[in-house]
């Protein structure tokens, strides 16, 4: 089965547009997630319409950030990306006639509806600037080590 990975992504071309200055063309950033620019146009627009990123058309045009990394959590990305299904399991039919798979699915809509309320609200506590904190963190560790970090 496979995994939506969006909010991964787009977290992490966040980070990347965070850490240099100028703008990113949606090219760019479909190499960093290694996809098609015009996907990367839809998401990045959604994120635009929040206020989170503005683009410039043109040459030297591109995304850029818009917006304070402290006041952005994971969750406002999340749901600038249309809130995608957070579990990738489900219940086999939505209305069963069978009173065994109407118990068992009673008994996972709760379960999963806690699962999914537990990791919303961790998201919600998570803003971008405590993630740049974390890789500038990282990025001084492996310094530290003579190595060198990934994008920087």
């Amino acid at each position: 089965m496979r995994r939506d990975s969006r909010l991964s992504g787009v977290l992490h071309i966040l980070l990347h547009m965070a850490q240099q200055p100028g703008p990113f063309t949606s090219e760019t950033l479909a190499k960093a997630m290694d996809t098609n620019p015009v996907v990367i146009r839809r998401i990045m627009a959604g994120l635009r319409e929040l206020g989170y990123v503005r683009s410039e058309k043109g040459h030297g045009g591109g995304w850029t950030l818009a917006c304070d990394l402290s006041k952005v959590t994971l969750r406002d990305v999340y749901t600038a990306l249309g809130s995608p299904a957070l579990l990738a399991m489900g219940n086999r039919t939505k209305a069963p006639g069978c009173l065994v798979e109407q118990a068992v699915n009673a008994a996972l809509d709760q379960a999963f509806g806690e699962a999914e309320a537990l990791l919303l609200s961790r998201l919600g506590k998570v803003t971008l600037a405590m993630l740049a904190e974390e890789f500038r963190k990282r990025l001084g560790s492996r310094k530290h080590q003579g190595l060198r970090a990934h994008g920087a």
